[in-house]
């Protein structure tokens, strides 16, 4: 009787070392910002964003220009003007300043957009050859800083939804 639970207890653990050893998943990890930063096709978009920026900042530096002559221009001016003059001026020095701040705010926005667009397909395609190379390699996951890219594994998703009623 003591040989059979012996007998079954060494089974029993064989059998949970060798589903537990099956039960592993292989995991790698990628960098993949410095993988999109190697990119050729990064490295242009790159270029034609720095293109981008300083063709704004050029415009928006004249227009600051511009806005500090009228400045100078008004201040030379004032004492030889009325007050009502000099007031509207004033606002019109306002609103010169809020149109280069919204220019800005507007060159900013649009930098943005174009980055987003032109890294999109980048993106994308560095994915796709991660996820290639993961199945190929026989990878279940690829791990990032921060982020878990599944190449190979069970996707939730579906269960979560049911769980959560969506």
């Amino acid at each position: 009787m003591k040989h059979l639970k012996t007998i079954l207890l060494a089974t029993a653990l064989c059998i949970g070392t060798i589903s537990f050893t099956q039960a592993q998943s292989k995991v790698a990890h990628i960098n993949t910002q410095e993988l999109i930063a190697a990119m050729p096709e990064a490295k242009a978009a790159q270029a034609e964003l720095e293109t981008l920026g300083k063709t704004y900042q050029t415009d928006i530096q004249a227009s600051i220009t511009e806005y500090q002559n009228t400045v100078k221009q008004y201040e030379a001016e004032a004492s030889t003007k009325t007050d009502e003059e000099n007031q509207k001026r004033g606002l019109e020095l306002q609103e010169k300043q809020q149109r280069i701040a919204q220019f800005r705010a507007d060159a900013q926005k649009h930098i943005a957009e174009k980055e987003a667009e032109l890294f999109k397909p980048i993106q994308e395609k560095a994915m796709n050859a991660i996820n290639e190379v993961a199945k190929a390699q026989g990878y279940d996951y690829v791990l990032d800083r921060a982020t878990l890219i599944v190449a190979e594994g069970k996707d939730i998703l579906v269960d979560v939804k049911k769980k959560l009623g969506i």
